[in-house]
């Protein structure tokens, strides 16, 4: 996170389909007719929370008057799409409610027209039979169903896009299309309808026509490896930050080698050793590893991987990593004797337990 994912997919729409400077919204509402589909943390800023606490009434998910949303609500009719990909990447029982075109009257008691499809309500069926109940649902669980809003647009898209005459697709609207970039797809889901999802979109990827590229970026290991297995790419992309601005560097194989958490850990802790920077948070870094690769080997704590006396250590590492019970308290910078801790743990961890490490040019 804070790499930059959402600036570029900014940057590259803007150089693929330049626009009069405008809301948001207002890019929202046309991308789907230029020749560029994306989905970024903006599209999240169409959609908000209406808790009227005052009149107690039901958690509603308002959406901004937009092209965008109308377009795939009311147009395309994907209502149904969209309720079947949320529930199948979370629950079963949980059904998003379109809201129907209704009247209601405002503070003012004046009557006002609610459009249809500007508001989404949830019920968790099942729990509460006989008994309507909507619920507010969490944010990870918000963001999917944003997600599957897109989502549903897509599979639309290449469905149409996947017939090879224009002239008998059903609609030309998709004709310019070439490319679709999707920032940081739902990562807050659980391990197994993570890699569910990234199988899925590598399978629209796969059958959409060669002609239609496709950026896709995430801090996420696990979605990333299973989406690059799936592809069988030759190389991914790390975004960095640099002195400049950022940094898209070409990273060729597979991304276990370029990208994994625990690697990108070793990494920061052999940079900060080697330029003897060490920093409080290094420490934190270095149970992190250790976690890791406990968790990995099998081992029950994370403290069985220290060398002798694990008490002493395992003293060090918790006073270092654990978190101030005052704002305003003072946080020591570590001693000379502190980081040669760090040092030896971080040697002592790749050594004993099989970490490939690159040996250092000379001369």
């Amino acid at each position: 996170n804070g790499s930059g994912k959402t600036r570029l997919s900014k940057k590259f729409k803007q150089l693929v389909a330049p626009k009069n400077a405008g809301s948001v919204a207002e890019e929202q509402a046309e991308q789907s007719l230029s020749k560029i589909l994306y989905y970024n943390a903006f599209t999240e800023d169409l959609f908000y929370w209406d808790n009227d606490l005052k009149r107690d009434a039901e958690p509603i998910l308002k959406i901004q008057p937009n092209k965008f949303t109308d377009w795939i609500l009311k147009d395309q009719g994907q209502d149904l799409n969209i309720v079947t990909n949320f529930q199948h990447y979370t629950n079963q029982n949980l059904t998003p409610w379109f809201n129907a075109e209704y009247k209601t009257k405002d503070q003012n008691d004046n009557e006002i027209n609610i459009q249809a499809f500007s508001e989404v309500m949830f019920s968790l069926e099942g729990e509460y039979r006989g008994f309507p109940s909507y619920l507010k649902i969490s944010k990870s669980e918000e963001s999917n169903f944003i997600w599957c809003i897109f989502y549903s647009l897509l599979e639309m898209v290449i469905d149409i896009l996947s017939v090879p005459d224009p002239n008998e697709r059903e609609t030309d609207q998709f004709n310019q299309l070439e490319y679709v970039f999707i920032d940081d797809p739902v990562t807050s889901l659980d391990e197994n309808h993570l890699i569910e999802l990234a199988v899925d979109l590598a399978g629209l990827i796969k059958r959409a026509p060669s002609n239609l590229k496709f950026i896709i970026t995430t801090h996420n290991p696990l979605f990333l490896n299973v989406l690059f297995n799936e592809l069988n790419k030759p190389e991914c992309y790390l975004l960095e930050q640099s002195d400049n601005g950022f940094e898209l560097l070409p990273e060729r194989g597979h991304p276990n080698i370029c990208f994994s958490y625990h690697l990108y850990l070793k990494q920061i802790l052999e940079k900060a050793v080697d330029e003897n920077r060490i920093e409080k948070y290094h420490f934190t870094l270095l149970r992190n590893l250790y976690e890791k690769t406990a968790l990995f080997l099998g081992y029950p704590k994370w403290s069985d991987l220290l060398p002798d006396d694990k008490q002493v250590y395992l003293k060090r590492i918790i006073n270092f990593t654990s978190h101030s019970t005052l704002s305003n308290e003072t946080v020591p910078k570590p001693n000379s004797e502190e980081k040669r801790i760090v040092k030896f743990l971080l040697d002592h961890l790749l050594n004993k337990y099989g970490y490939w490490r690159q040996e250092k040019q000379h001369g």
